[in-house]
């Protein structure tokens, strides 16, 4: 017994080589939906129109003892499709596949881009759970398998709400290989009226995302006072989330107790989002956003540039070591140690101002309970924050939450 699974695209059976022709010819069953065998009104197969997957397998394997079955599929039958159900169900002696250009293929030779590189996820009829964390890795190519409810405009509805720092162009690929066949293309700038359409997609689409460089201008007047979006700020090529959150920045900005003209430490200041919301609510601050990778330092002067604050001097170097020579802080906030932080705080302890005060922020437990130890051993005042925060992300036409990591927040004082 041999089954022949055969890949087909919108074309047809003139998409199929001659020899692939011939084997759905000599077929006495045809298997497939009905598109599928739409295709083949005029064989004279014994027709199983696969509408119940589950139904349909098992009349596959009564006949193909005694007949010649073909089974018409989509593409690439491997690729997100009938193949893995049939290969449950069947051994691999037992079938034989011959696939079509996979959808993903033809998509991205349509808009004349490379994929070898590119992440593919399927959210058909599964959650968009998946699409998330290569959003968030800000990964160069995406290719999306949708449905009509995790349709084009569910997935731009999704790209906006997690407010990342990269910006992704949308191209929704419909009907390929079809004669009306379309490819519509949606910049980052236009990714919002995508998110406003309806389903007004052909049900076969692949959505093919491509990341974009950041544009340098900035619409300073459109901007909060406080509070400014992760997708504000340039970041990371390679690990654009690794940005302290909007939520978490307004706490350590509230447990900071800024005061006009006082002179502040970030260390650990990564792409500079603290120093900047700092600079921006206290113009008359000196604030000094310290940083161990040239890259971050890099960073950070382009987005001190990019938000115009002249009151941020980025410093390249580690802590402790580079905190010696700067000036006298009356503010001082840890997000970032290196695993330095009793050192990083016996630097501290000499450098601070009376009455200044440490804020720290910590992802692990290990350096939040080193950070305790020191505060308790040298008899400082201190207290903790714990923030739990969950964001809401739209899934088709409802909306769940999604939870950041927790943060703990240490407040201390001599």
């Amino acid at each position: 017994m041999a089954i022949a699974v055969v890949g087909i695209g919108l074309d047809g059976e003139q998409g199929l080589t001659p020899i692939v022709q011939e084997i759905v010819q000599q077929a006495t069953v045809l298997a497939g939906n009905k598109r599928h065998l739409s295709y083949f009104l005029d064989h004279p197969a014994k027709k199983i129109f696969l509408t119940a997957l589950k139904t349909g397998i098992e009349q596959i394997a009564q006949l193909a003892t005694t007949e010649s079955v073909v089974v018409l599929a989509s593409g690439d039958p491997l690729f997100f499709g009938l193949g893995r159900l049939l290969l449950e169900k069947f051994s691999p002696e037992q079938i034989q596949f011959y696939p079509y250009l996979s959808s993903v293929q033809l998509a991205f030779s349509r808009i004349k881009v490379p994929w070898q590189d590119a992440r593919l996820i399927s959210v058909h009829g599964r959650d968009t759970e998946e699409l998330i964390k290569p959003l968030k890795q800000g990964k160069d190519k995406i290719a999306v398998l949708t449905d009509s409810n995790n349709n084009p405009a569910a997935i731009a509805r999704l790209y906006l709400a997690l407010a990342l720092p990269v910006n992704y162009s949308f191209y929704i690929c419909e009907n390929l290989g079809n004669t009306n066949e379309k490819v519509t293309h949606f910049a980052p700038d236009r990714v919002t009226q995508l998110s406003n359409l309806d389903s007004d997609f052909a049900p076969l689409n692949v959505l093919i995302l491509l990341r974009q460089k950041q544009q340098d201008d900035l619409d300073l007047n459109s901007l909060p006072l406080i509070g400014l979006s992760e997708s504000n700020f340039l970041s990371f090529s390679d690990r654009p989330s690794l940005i302290t959150k909007k939520e978490v920045r307004l706490a350590i900005l509230g447990e900071l107790s800024l005061q006009p003209q006082q002179t502040v430490w970030d260390i650990g200041a990564g792409t500079g989002s603290v120093s900047i919301e700092i600079a921006r609510l206290c113009p008359t601050a000196r604030v000094w956003a310290i940083e161990k990778t040239a890259m971050g330092s890099s960073l950070i002067t382009k987005n001190c540039h990019r938000f115009q604050v002249a009151n941020v001097s980025s410093i390249n170097g580690k802590a402790p070591e580079v905190l010696l020579d700067l000036p006298n802080p009356n503010r001082i906030f840890i997000g970032g140690s290196g695993g330095n932080i009793i050192d990083i705080l016996n630097v501290c302890r000499q450098k601070l101002t009376e009455s200044g005060i440490i804020v720290m922020a910590f992802a692990t437990i290990e350096h939040q309970h080193d950070a305790i130890n020191w505060l308790s051993h040298n008899s400082w005042k201190y207290s903790l924050l714990q923030l739990q925060i969950s964001r809401s992300v739209p899934v088709s036409n409802l909306t769940r939450m999604t939870p950041l990591n927790p943060v703990t927040i240490i407040t201390a004082s001599k």
